[in-house]
């Protein structure tokens, strides 16, 4: 499938929103504001989305920056996501986690891949606080798309970043729901929502893009309840199985090979461990069934 192709335009002339998703957390909301402040590059908006039925604290630190407020009532990093692109008004919308600093360069770094109108999705580096860029100026951008035979697996277990340090192209949003709601923090699914997105964008046709230099400071949460995560992770595969049967063959691959603790074919830098399935079988089958009640019963959420 070919996706409509987007004028082609220098990414010096196009418009963007970096749209922030917070709940309860005003002070780290104001260090990343300060950073978007010092930023090469400044956005044309900022959206900050509250994820609660309305906060004071939280809405003056964003109307001391200048930035646009909005809340989103039902609980959900992605129902949150899906308000901010919804209430903006550029053609690419970039999102930063409410505990992220970007770097100074990050937003002119990350508009450059949009150039190509073909690309539709673009991620940077998230590395913690305390690191430092070391060779990511150095390493060049990678491109994917399905061209790539490996590129399935690579958009939906990690190697394109995560959301905390991503844009997407707003024209290529039309017609679908861009965070499925089942997924993300404070949803069923708990995660993996960029990823199922990436997923999309490259199945209709588009490309996405990796820039190493374009780095957010961020801390990784990392979840130490190893059986939850793991039935997360089944269930979102059991999401996968069934929205894409043209690739059953390639999870069963992909997973046959984490059984088998092989290393992976392709780079993966994210923080985040947890859309690999890496733990012990025994968890895994003790998990398999909540898993798979998890999926059915949230599989008419999607229409929602």
């Amino acid at each position: 499938m070919q996706p409509d192709t987007p004028r082609a335009i220098g990414e010096s002339e196009l418009t963007i929103t970096i749209v922030i998703c917070t709940r309860n957390r005003p002070t780290l909301l104001r260090k990343c504001l300060e950073g978007i402040a010092h930023l090469e590059r400044t956005p044309d908006e900022v959206i900050v989305v509250d994820n609660t039925s309305g906060d004071e604290e939280t809405e003056a630190v964003a109307r001391e920056f200048a930035a646009a407020y909005t809340f989103e009532p039902t609980q959900g990093l992605s129902r949150a996501r899906n308000r901010g692109l919804a209430e903006s008004n550029s053609e690419i919308v970039a999102y930063l986690d409410d505990d992220a600093v970007p770097d100074e360069r990050w937003l002119r770094l990350l508009l450059e891949p949009f150039a190509e109108p073909r690309v539709a999705v673009v991620t940077g580096r998230t590395i913690s606080p305390e690191s430092r860029a070391g060779d990511s100026n150095q390493e060049p951008t990678r491109f994917l798309s399905d061209d790539d035979g490996r590129w399935f697996e690579i958009a939906a277990f990690g190697g394109l970043g995560i959301g905390a340090n991503m844009a997407i192209r707003k024209a290529a949003c039309k017609g679908w729901k861009v965070f499925d709601e089942r997924l993300g923090r404070g949803a069923p699914f708990r995660g993996a929502e960029e990823h199922h997105a990436f997923v999309h964008f490259l199945s209709l046709g588009y490309c996405a893009a990796y820039v190493p230099a374009a780095i957010v400071f961020h801390t990784c949460q990392k979840s130490d309840d190893i059986k939850l995560e793991a039935r997360n992770q089944i269930a979102y595969s059991m999401l996968l199985f069934s929205e894409y049967p043209g690739h059953r063959l390639d999870l069963l691959r992909f997973f046959s090979r984490r059984a088998l603790r092989k290393p992976l074919t392709w780079p993966r830098d994210s923080p985040d461990p947890g859309e690999i399935i890496s733990c012990g079988w025994g968890v895994l089958l003790a998990k398999s069934f909540s898993a798979a009640l998890l999926f059915f019963r949230t599989r008419k959420l999607r229409a929602k």
